[in-house]
């Protein structure tokens, strides 16, 4: 590992780039789903929902970026290929099948909760580690993910 004159302890430090770069994969994964059901929705409210999952690929992209220099700060390397992160993903495999709006927000509900748990968990591993930095970007990241998946939630049957 590179060195840097950051104080946090080694540990915390490998603990916190082990926890960024999993859900870095998990975060590069998501936004290739997010963009893939952007490209093939298809229904009566297409423009709203195919217009939302450009905004909501857009804030993934924010998130990777902002962790992916979390790592770098603590002396680590962000993996963003495409090799690595499939590699890396504890994402399931989106459905290249699934065909109409429901489809495509369900499968991308079931993946932002997995992704959002995950997330708060590592929120508590890195705190706990010794580095309130990552916690807080992961915190950063769950409220988003939180938001999204809410916006997402709202377009399914039986939210509203």
């Amino acid at each position: 590992m590179p060195t840097t004159r950051n104080s946090i302890h080694d540990n915390a430090r490998k603990a916190a780039i082990a926890a960024l770069s999993a859900r870095m994969a998990d975060a590069i994964d998501l936004g290739l789903a997010i963009k893939h059901a952007h490209w093939n929705v298809r229904g009566p409210q297409f423009i709203a929902v195919h217009e939302m999952l450009d905004t909501l690929r857009g804030e993934m992209d924010d998130h990777v970026d902002t962790m992916a220099e979390r790592v770098s700060q603590l002396a680590g390397t962000p993996q963003g290929t495409l090799q690595g992160v499939s590699g890396a993903t504890s994402l399931p495999a989106y459905p290249a099948d699934a065909k109409g709006i429901e489809a495509h927000l369900t499968a991308l509900a079931d993946r932002y909760g997995a992704f959002a748990n995950a997330v708060r968990k590592d929120i508590e591993a890195v705190g706990e580690a010794g580095d309130p930095t990552s916690a807080d970007v992961l915190t950063q990241v769950s409220r988003g993910v939180d938001k999204a998946l809410w916006f997402i939630e709202a377009h399914l049957p039986g939210n509203a």
